[in-house]
């Protein structure tokens, strides 16, 4: 049983990614679920499919790859259930000079980091990529 399931689905697209897999299979969270919306709007993802697998919510992932590399090279969980890491909006800094992306627990839902800023919310720095 995974505790932190943010963390485990992060590893399993980057494991997949550096593998050269053209797709994941992930136990997901409505969390889950939000971050991957967003990792496919911002275009580290092709897509995603969540359905259910006995009693456990599961999601595809499809991953997207330029020139036979992943398009990101790092995903990295920041916010850890033994440490929690949190953000007032005025500190939020662009991930590697825009070209990466942050990802936040607001109280106005999971947000990017330019939705978190232009909101004027902050929140749990749950992770990165880039």
């Amino acid at each position: 049983m995974t505790n932190d399931l943010i963390a485990d689905m992060l590893t399993r697209i980057r494991n997949a990614g550096r593998a050269g897999h053209e797709n994941v299979e992930v136990k997901i969270n409505n969390t889950c679920e939000k971050i991957l919306a967003i990792l496919k709007a911002e275009g580290f993802i092709e897509g995603f499919v969540a359905f259910k697998s006995g009693s456990a919510r599961m999601a595809k992932i499809d991953l997207r790859y330029y020139q036979n590399q992943a398009v990101f090279s790092a995903i990295e969980r920041i916010s850890k259930p033994g440490r929690r890491i949190y953000l007032p909006w005025k500190e939020i800094r662009p991930t590697r000079n825009n070209m990466g992306l942050s990802i936040f627990s607001t109280p106005k839902g999971v947000l990017s980091e330019k939705e978190a800023k232009f909101q004027h919310v902050g929140g749990e720095y749950l992770c990165r990529i880039y």
